[in-house]
């Protein structure tokens, strides 16, 4: 299959035209149009229904979509590894869970950036489907992660536990029935333990599925909740958020998952997993 198809499929699918397909691959609307009829004749499907306001994806556009997105981003990771510059021994894909970015996830980076083994690196943010996809499609390596869920030829590594705190923008916020209380998933054992804990409290009026976001919020307007230590700590240390003294305190376990056959020679990772089990709240840039 022709890879400029596919890179010109997923410009009409990022721009939702032929015309700026054809603006941003710098070339002809014709050019476009003639890839677009040779996939589609290739694939034997319509990809794209035309309108006046541009191309809309079919069904079948949208399951090529995520093949596509990879097999692209696969031919520009097999072209940068072969281009290695001398001296750089292997091309290192990390994948990890948003909200591990913080903390471990940025631990890796600077695990592999002391190495004293050259090492090029590609890391990738996302969430848990994002990762396992990646993982199965071969477009990372390892992935930084809270799950469990693993196939055969990967192997499941436990790394430092995340320590989840009670934090206020309010230093007299009360512990339990805060109005501004906003409630953040973290995982299954979290929500039992949280459950059982504040058992007779009201209902947060607020829900996220991400800590970042949840952060972000409580930042901008005000409010308490259940936040990673880690990355909360620059804004304990400057005042904006305050630890809630009495409140208990929950862990949540994390994970590295590693593709086995990729890892073949990476005499360096036993020692950076190692490193990585143990806690750390801060980070060296």
């Amino acid at each position: 299959m022709n890879l400029s198809n596919l890179q010109t499929f997923l410009a009409i699918v990022e721009t939702g035209s032929l015309i700026r397909a054809s603006e941003r691959l710098n070339v002809t609307q014709s050019t476009v149009t003639a890839r677009l009829k040779n996939l589609e004749d290739h694939l034997g499907q319509t990809l794209f229904i035309r309108q006046k306001t541009g191309a809309v994806l079919t069904a079948r556009g949208v399951k090529l979509r995520r093949y596509a997105e990879v097999m692209v981003e696969l031919w520009n990771q097999a072209r940068q590894e072969t281009a290695l510059p001398a001296g750089v021994e292997a091309l290192v894909n990390i994948g990890c869970q948003s909200d591990l970015r913080t903390g471990l996830g940025q631990r890796f980076l600077n695990e592999i950036r002391h190495l004293p083994t050259p090492l090029a690196v590609s890391a990738w943010s996302g969430s848990e489907t994002d990762l396992a996809q990646w993982l199965t499609s071969g477009l990372v390596d390892l992935a930084v992660t809270y799950h469990t869920a693993t196939e055969d030829g990967f192997r499941l590594h436990s790394l430092a536990d995340d320590t989840l705190v009670l934090t206020s923008t309010n230093p007299d916020s009360p512990m339990r029935f805060d109005p501004l209380y906003v409630f953040v998933e973290g995982g299954e054992q979290f929500g039992r333990d949280h459950a059982a804990f504040y058992a007779n409290a009201d209902t947060a009026r607020m829900s996220f599925g991400s800590a970042n976001w949840a952060l972000e919020h409580v930042l901008a307007a005000g409010g308490s909740a259940y936040l990673p230590h880690r990355m909360i700590a620059t804004h304990l240390s400057s005042g904006r958020l305050h630890l809630i003294e009495d409140a208990p305190k929950f862990t949540r376990k994390t994970y590295l998952i590693v593709n086995e056959k990729a890892a073949e020679g990476w005499d360096w990772l036993p020692s950076i997993i190692d490193r990585l089990r143990s806690p750390n709240e801060s980070i060296t840039l």
